[in-house]
């Protein structure tokens, strides 16, 4: 068997699942992927539009597929659908094996609902189910945006039986509504008799993107000291985050849940790859160890954590008191936490729509190629 990264590994024991941000059919038909569970303790795959928008533009994979949806007379939103879920069916069977011996704690594969109908609850659940169906696989977990309108989705998707993946959290506030949402689901699914046992969630909270905004407020800020808190609210923003985590796990209305069967919804960071070439490439993995966590990296993050990424153990729960002044001391440089966290998450559904668009753009293309040959 091949050996798996020491760097890899440590962080693997210290409780920290490895998902891998990416996925492409050519990461699954040549074996990359397969290599990266085997060597790189990878145990899981989160996508988005914009990753799907990559793999498409750039990769032959999809001729046949395409060509068999232009031959059939497939409309595009039809094609992006089959196309994206197919990838996701072939991750999740690639991930079996660690889903199984995980307990369907691991071995996770998301797929993002259409990110035009983050603002519709309604058609947020509706298309929930749709990709459950069509993807048909217990390791799948489907991913809602956190804005105001996913809330009720969240609480809908998950009363129904379904796994999910609650994506773009920026703020403290939001992420102790998600956590309610997530709660709510379950007393309802438990209501309906669904088995909670079955029941997997994770809250993506971004973290680089934090640090991007905030800094570059700070660059503007004439306090003194404001340019020392560079490259610091990220971090203490997720670990304040987990503290609220652990506070949610030690309250009468999560023990009930337990003793019915739940599972944790945990907190997963997302955006770790670092953004700025002054900060150190493994910052946001190595910054954020906790049991009970799942950080989702690029392969570069993941590749620069294998080669130099040091792992000593816990560097979370001993940080609140820190986190706490160091967003204080941000607030008094004149940066607006609240109007921070609204830019990102206005920005983040922007971006995961304009990367659909670029997706429906690439697949008609590749369409049109197609009906043409």
């Amino acid at each position: 068997m091949t050996e798996q990264n020491p760097n890899t590994r440590a962080l693997a024991e210290a409780g920290v699942s490895i998902w891998l941000d990416d996925l492409s059919r050519e990461r699954i038909a040549t074996g990359n992927l397969a290599e990266l569970i085997e060597t790189r303790t990878v145990t899981g795959v989160t996508t988005n539009p914009s990753i799907f928008a990559a793999a498409l533009k750039n990769g032959e994979a999809y001729a046949e597929q395409v060509a068999q949806l232009s031959a059939d007379g497939a409309d595009l939103d039809r094609a992006v659908f089959e196309l994206t879920t197919r990838d996701v069916q072939a991750a999740c069977d690639l991930f079996t094996p660690v889903y199984q011996s995980s307990d369907g704690v691991d071995g996770r594969v998301s797929i993002e609902v259409d990110p035009r109908s983050a603002r519709d609850a309604e058609k947020t659940v509706a298309e929930a189910g749709k990709l459950a169906e069509a993807v048909d696989r217990p390791n799948v977990l489907i991913k809602i945006p956190a804005t105001e309108e996913g809330l009720p989705a969240i609480t809908a998707t998950l009363a129904q039986g379904l796994s999910v993946n609650v994506t773009l959290i920026f703020s403290l506030t939001r992420y102790r509504e998600v956590l309610n949402a997530w709660l709510l689901g379950l007393e309802q699914a438990h209501a309906a008799g669904i088995d909670l046992s079955t029941l997997h969630s994770v809250a993506s909270f971004f973290v680089s993107r934090v640090d991007t905004e905030v800094d570059r407020r700070l660059a503007e800020s004439t306090a003194e000291g404001a340019g020392e808190l560079t490259g610091q609210a990220g971090l203490a923003n997720a670990r304040l985050a987990y503290r609220i985590f652990t506070e949610t796990l030690d309250t009468e209305r999560w023990r009930v849940l337990k003793a019915a069967g739940a599972r944790p919804q945990r907190p997963l960071w997302a955006s770790t790859g670092t953004k700025d070439p002054a900060l150190p490439d493994t910052l946001y993995v190595t910054g954020l160890v906790a049991p009970g966590t799942v950080n989702t990296m690029p392969e570069k993050t993941l590749e620069a954590l294998a080669d130099h990424g040091e792992v000593t153990g816990d560097t979370i729960t001993e940080g609140y008191e820190e986190a706490d002044r160091v967003l204080d001391a941000i607030a008094h440089a004149g940066v607006d936490y609240n109007d921070v966290v609204a830019v990102l998450e206005a920005e983040g559904v922007e971006k995961f729509v304009t990367s659909w668009n670029e997706l429906l753009e690439t697949v008609r293309t590749a369409l049109k190629d197609s009906a043409n040959s």
